[in-house]
């Protein structure tokens, strides 16, 4: 059987390792990652015989030398953070932007006809009337939101002028093990209430999201891969979840009571937001049968498991 050799850029983060992991387990995929680094501090967590290239994406010679012999990219390297991409938009644009364009021209002339690209629901479509879909116009709040808006304009522009099966899959809350680096929600939380303190809510616990495990999207991924998708799509589970269920679901995962500290809600945060999977279920079989507190499990054990290790960690990203 023929091996897909599969490039994922940022492949030692938290997304990055479940896939990587998960299409190790596969036969007919072999893994090279490219990583640099700078979010996670070494690459320990990803799967033993893994090809691993440490260097950044946006270098021409390191790109080109990790394309060599690939046939599927799945780019989720990217500097993310809606506040930092505030303070200073540059950065995001250089590397968002304009890195992800380079990574689309080396692989077009690499001859790599399969590219999946990570992008976002939220940051990008602004104040919107959940359920979010592909069909809603984007008017991003944030330049990081513009430049994933950017990064899907040219995936489309190179599928329709040079043939590429470039799709951008938009990502909603995603949770899962090797998440500790993360500021989300759900890391935040489990990470508080495992060092005894009080979990922060700002406003009434009301407001909703769109939570998936990351066992369901990478899944989601290996699905659009191998059915060579074209187009944006959004992968979420199709609910929204209040913060009030979210903690019922992590008492239920932990036998404990948490203790919350409510705070006023912060101004300019949208209240609630979920998505609308239906065209990804439509045309490449994606679903996310994993229930909040199913995936939930497995995720507390494993922070439980390596706290020793995250507790001293100064290593962080914020969420999107």
């Amino acid at each position: 059987m023929t091996s897909t050799r599969v490039l994922v850029t940022g492949g030692a983060g938290f997304i990055g390792t479940n896939l990587v992991r998960y299409l190790a387990e596969r036969n007919d995929f072999q893994v090279i990652v490219l990583d640099d680094l700078s979010v996670v501090p070494s690459a320990r967590r990803l799967p033993p015989g893994i090809d691993f290239r440490r260097g950044d994406f946006t270098d021409a010679r390191t790109l080109a030398d990790a394309l060599d012999g690939i046939d599927v990219i799945v780019h989720l390297a990217a500097l993310s953070g809606v506040m930092d991409s505030v303070v200073d938009p540059a950065p995001s644009f250089a590397i968002n932007v304009a890195g992800s364009f380079h990574l689309l021209e080396a692989a077009r002339r690499a001859g790599v006809g399969n590219i999946i690209v990570a992008s976002t629901g939220g940051a990008l479509l602004g104040e919107v009337t959940p359920p979010i879909s592909e069909a809603m116009a984007p008017s991003p709040l944030s330049p990081y939101g513009a430049t994933k808006l950017a990064m899907e304009g040219y995936c489309s522009a190179f599928a329709g002028a040079y043939g590429l099966a470039c799709a951008a899959l938009r990502f909603s809350n995603i949770y899962g093990p090797y998440s500790a680096h993360k500021k989300s929600v759900v890391a935040a939380f489990i990470k508080k209430a495992l060092s005894g303190e009080k979990l922060v809510v700002y406003g009434d616990g009301t407001q909703r999201r769109d939570y998936l495990f990351v066992g369901d999207l990478v899944r989601g991924i290996e699905a659009a891969i191998r059915q060579r998708v074209t187009g944006t799509y959004q992968l979420g589970s199709g609910r929204g979840t209040s913060l009030l269920e979210l903690m019922a679901a992590l008492e239920e995962v932990s036998g404990h009571r948490l203790s919350v500290d409510y705070q006023p809600a912060r101004r300019g945060e949208v209240h609630s937001t979920w998505c609308d999977i239906s065209k990804a279920g439509r045309e490449f079989g994606y679903v996310a049968p994993t229930p909040l507190a199913e995936g939930l499990r497995p995720t507390w054990n494993w922070f439980a498991e390596t706290q020793a290790e995250w507790v001293n960690d100064t290593v962080s990203v914020p969420s999107d």
